[in-house]
């Protein structure tokens, strides 16, 4: 460029370099060039003056270039002095690490296995003593990129990963002419976390990230941090792209001293607090329990003189007994509490069984009166057969006109008795008329007796067992009521209440 517009300066100038209108251009001239010389415009001259600008050129590239620099600091990847050891120019000086973190994704939360999955973003930054330039001396270049093998990077871990990310980590560092590097890196971090599940399917996990060095001690390398938690939850929750089953609540951050193998490091824990979306746990799981419970409360009405309550019973039994296998598939097993919902599902299991006892017994005491029954109707039942003869007995003598029917019901009385009787059809007289008014009055009255004592016969028709039955019953309808209700309360308010 310097040598176009230097050729088109001397063709303007028509080849004469010495008119005071051009010698302000000429100062605009690299120094390096000799302007002795463009006072003789002669081919010679220009020749040397072109060469000049060339070369003037050429280096003014190669300063504004990344290499340039590279040179300047004698950065190269088999240079010990920037790649063994801290990068200090004694070792007592302390390497300071500014440690950052966002996380951009949950990806997965497994309960069963206790395991925290995790999309974050890195950045480090700490400051090396042997880089340092003048921006001015390369075009003002203040930063450049060199692979990481060029430079030492701290040993930075993470305490809770049990799995390291198959992912390459970033191929570059980013160097500031004052000597900080900066290092960014994105990973999938699985890490442990212990979870507390007693309000499943309504709980709050934390789980942390702790950084640290792995070799270096606290007086080597020191970590430090933005400690504006407020600011960092809402730099994640912006930068949030998946959450899967989670809601982001907030992230906070921690620095500790802790002592591993004998000396003291610098921790930087980062605790990413989280809540459970419950709304698919409750339609899936909670509200199929409490409809199970309600079709045992409905079984309740069913009769209790066939099988098919039983069998009724059995089978909602067994749906909740599937309902707690799957939840046993969810929650770990290492869990210091039972889960509510494990209280839950047991109480409702343990109602159901209870009713169903209740259903066996009962049964079993109606069957026992039928029993009962059986025998009884094999001995035979003396009063009512005595009903139906003083009934036949009681229409002859009230009927007495009625003669006919008089000789048909004597059949079962004494032959004197009968004979007496048509004797006083015929014409007796008047005494024996009276005699047989007065036995049908105690007749009817003795049928009174009898049929009062059939209408008891029938009250007491329903067993002394099945009456037992009845009352047992009713009584444990309501008790399995209230119990069912106050359970569920109880349940409910714990749920609501309760702490991890």
């Amino acid at each position: 460029m310097i040598l176009e517009g230097f050729f088109t300066l001397f063709l303007l100038a028509g080849g004469n370099t010495s008119d005071p209108d051009f010698d302000e251009p000429l100062l605009l001239m690299p120094a390096s060039i000799d302007i002795n010389l463009m006072e003789n415009p002669s081919i010679e001259n220009m020749k040397l003056v072109f060469e000049q600008i060339r070369e003037h050129e050429v280096h003014s590239r190669e300063e504004c270039s990344t290499q340039a620099v590279l040179n300047h600091l004698n950065l190269t990847q088999d240079s010990d002095k920037y790649t063994v050891g801290r990068p200090v120019k004694h070792q007592s000086h302390l390497t300071w690490v500014l440690l950052d973190m966002r996380i951009y994704a949950i990806l997965d939360v497994r309960e069963s296995d206790q395991t925290f999955i995790a999309y974050i973003w890195i950045y480090l930054r700490w400051d090396n003593e042997h880089i340092w330039w003048d921006p001015e001396q390369f075009c003002g270049t203040t930063h450049i990129l060199v692979p990481t093998k060029y430079l030492w990077m701290p040993d930075m871990t993470i305490e809770e990963m049990t799995e390291q990310d198959k992912a390459s980590p970033s191929p570059n560092l980013n160097i500031r002419n004052y000597g900080w590097v900066e290092f960014r890196n994105d990973q999938v971090v699985i890490s442990t976390c212990k979870m507390r599940v007693y309000k499943f399917p309504f709980d709050v996990q934390s789980c942390n990230l702790s950084f640290k060095s792995i070799m270096h001690s606290d007086e080597e390398i020191k970590l430090f941090y933005y400690k504006n938690n407020s600011e960092i939850s809402e730099w994640s929750r912006k930068a949030m792209e998946s959450q899967y089953e989670w809601l982001f609540l907030s992230m906070t951050v921690t620095r500790k001293t802790v002592n591993h193998f004998g000396f003291n490091q610098t921790m930087i824990v980062y605790t990413i607090n989280m809540k459970r979306r419950s709304a698919l746990y409750i339609a899936n799981f909670l509200v199929p329990v409490l409809f199970f419970l309600c079709l045992d409360f409905a079984s309740l009405l069913m009769s209790d003189t066939g099988g098919e309550k039983i069998g009724f019973k059995i089978t909602i039994l067994l749906a909740v007994t599937v309902m707690q296998l799957i939840l046993n598939d969810i929650l770990p097993s290492s869990s210091d509490k039972i889960p509510l919902i494990a209280v839950y599902c047991i109480g409702t299991f343990a109602l159901m069984l209870l009713s169903l006892l209740e259903t066996i017994l009962v049964i079993h005491l109606i069957n026992r009166d039928a029993w009962l029954d059986n025998e009884q109707e094999k001995s035979g039942d003396p009063i009512e057969d005595q009903e139906e003869k003083l009934t036949n007995s009681h229409t002859c003598f009230t009927g007495i006109k009625n003669r006919s029917n008089c000789a048909s019901v004597d059949k079962h009385s004494a032959d004197g008795r009968l004979s007496i009787v048509k004797e006083g059809i015929k014409g007796v007289d008047t005494e024996v008329f009276i005699a047989l008014e007065k036995m049908s009055d105690e007749l009817g009255a003795v049928k009174k007796s009898i049929t009062l004592l059939s209408g008891r016969q029938e009250e007491d028709k329903v067993g002394y067992w099945t009456r037992t039955a009845q009352k047992i019953n009713k009584a444990f309808t309501v008790f399995y009521v209230i119990a069912a209700v106050l359970f569920l309360l109880y349940v409910s308010i714990v749920w609501y209440s309760a702490d991890e």
